[in-house]
């Protein structure tokens, strides 16, 4: 008998995510992913100054903010025809560069490698390290006082969980590390943002102002020990744990989707030919964009934005009688609560009709990361431990080319140029699009400008693309694909499913419900 698990909420991203699944026979037959909170940032930025939308699309997210800033900032760089100057270019490169680094450690450390984890091998642990000593120490304290939060996750050790006591210790410390780097990166971050979260030096242009040389000699060394963290720690830890105890899962596919991957292009290098290729990925980029349709080895295609549409046969939004899916240029945000057959407020994008992951193993794929053709050729497939693979070895491939951008910059501010918007009116009428790859994936802005103001503005974020619901034709979102054939022996410990969810980093809830279909009974599990 099928039995389904309804987990909710999700939190986290950008709104609420529930997630249920059918279990029979302990896999998953189907799946369904619900966004449970209306957004509604287009519908507050109508009738907005243009020039007001890199300050709140950046509090779209808590995480990702400065991202949209950017996609913002570039929306308006097409629709006003602004060249950004060249320090304008490195300080966004490096702003989205150092966000990456921190943001993807952070994911695995902190909201994820404890899935993976036995925590109470700490316990055992028989070295002489002081450090981890005094870890275990205090772990073993905590653990008599029923009180290992947040090291504790909610889920019973499987099969799959690491119990070797020297290896659980070392990545519970780095993972207490992490949090510390993770501090020092928003401290770096500010000298280049002006402040974090939610910066506000990115305008269209560039930014609004120069760090002065000490700053910059100060960002600097705060990256080399992020990039020392990254080498020394973040990768090393995840490639032994992904070639080593959890490669059974790699090679098994756990958490693989339709196979369609896209990203956008990201990190442009020199200046564009015009302001539109920063968006439409004519410049020389760190990360090419590209789409994979029909397999992870089928070679990339060029990008098409105009074959982006949204659907929303299956979410809480009306289109005009007839119409089944909008380019999002010309996307309407009308919200009807009481549709029938719908069940999220994420409407569905698609590409070339198609579903479409995004976020780091898409980037992975299209860009043909050695590291992840290596680990592929191992015997692993796209699924939930490529994820993990792909975002550390992204770390280190932004993290080095940051160092030259950075000694530009410091060569810029001493020829002392003036950073930021021209003086370009907003124009009466026009059109722009921002594209730029969040560490969570595909990430573009399109705004329509009239009479001066913001007529009309639309976002596809990542969490759009993988966590959208089935489309017209039926066809599910990645999240959903991707938690078909995923084991779940018993319905009370159902620790793949979360795997699979963390790889795609929506980060979860602090509550989890599991309602039995025989019982009703709701069983109620904490989550760290």
């Amino acid at each position: 008998m099928a039995q389904r698990i309804v987990i909710d909420p999700i939190t986290r991203i950008e709104g609420h995510l529930k997630i249920e699944v059918e279990v029979e026979n302990g896999v998953v037959k189907d799946a369904w992913s619900a966004g449970t909170m209306a957004r509604g940032w287009e519908v507050l930025l109508r009738d907005r100054d243009p020039r007001d939308a890199p300050y709140i699309t950046s509090r779209v997210c808590g995480v990702c903010e400065g991202v949209h800033a950017v996609a913002s900032a570039q929306a308006l760089d097409h629709a006003f025809g602004t060249e950004v100057t060249e320090a304008g270019r490195l300080m966004r490169d490096l702003f989205c560069a150092g966000l990456y680094i921190h943001d993807h450690f952070i994911h695995f450390y902190v909201l994820s490698a404890l899935d993976y984890l036995d925590i109470t091998a700490v316990a055992r642990y028989k070295g002489s390290d002081p450090a981890l000593v005094s870890l275990k120490d205090r772990i073993t304290s905590l653990a008599q006082k029923n009180d290992t939060s947040p090291f504790t996750p909610r889920y019973e050790p499987d099969e799959f969980c690491v119990t070797d006591p020297e290896v659980v210790t070392t990545l519970v410390s780095h993972y207490v590390k992490s949090i510390e780097m993770k501090a020092k990166s928003q401290k770096m971050l500010n000298i280049i943002a002006g402040i974090q979260p939610h910066p506000n030096a990115i305008i269209a242009g560039g930014c609004t102002a120069m760090p002065s040389r000490e700053e910059l000699y100060q960002f600097r060394q705060l990256w080399l020990e992020q990039l020392d963290f990254v080498n020394n720690v973040y990768l090393p830890d995840v490639i032994a744990i992904g070639t080593g105890p959890l490669l059974p899962l790699a090679t098994a596919g756990l958490g693989r989707a339709h196979g369609n991957y896209l990203c956008y292009p990201m990190f442009p290098q020199d200046a564009p030919a015009n302001s539109a290729d920063y968006a439409l990925g004519g410049s020389n980029h760190l990360v090419r964009g590209g789409a994979i349709i029909g397999g992870e080895l089928n070679p990339a295609e060029a990008l098409d934005f105009s074959q982006i549409t949204e659907a929303v046969s299956h979410s809480w939004y009306d289109y005009p009688i007839g119409v089944d899916r909008l380019y999002p240029g010309e996307g309407i945000t009308e919200y009807d609560v009481h549709k029938d057959n719908a069940y999220s407020f994420v409407k569905a994008p698609r590409y070339n009709g198609q579903p479409m992951e995004v976020g780091p193993l898409a980037r992975g794929l299209v860009n043909r990361y050695p590291e992840l053709m290596d680990l592929i050729d191992k015997g692993a497939k796209a699924g939930a431990i490529a994820r993990h693979f792909c975002r550390a070895v992204e770390s280190k491939l932004v993290g080095e080319a940051g160092l030259a951008w950075i000694d530009r910059l410091i060569e810029l501010a001493t020829a002392g140029p003036v950073i930021g918007m021209k003086d370009n009116p907003v124009p009466r009428s026009a059109r722009g699009l921002g594209a730029w790859d969040a560490p969570r994936g595909a990430l573009a802005h399109w705004v329509e400008i009239q009479d001066h103001r913001i007529k009309n503005y639309q976002m596809v974020v990542p969490s759009t693309w993988n966590a959208s619901p089935r489309d017209e034709k039926g066809t599910r979102g990645p999240y959903e694909e991707s938690l078909i054939g995923c084991p779940v022996p018993d319905v009370n410990n159902p620790i793949n499913v979360v795997r699979v969810i963390r790889s795609f980093d929506p980060c979860l809830a602090c509550a989890i419900h599991l309602i039995d279909p025989e019982t009703n009974n709701t069983k109620v599990f904490k989550v760290t």
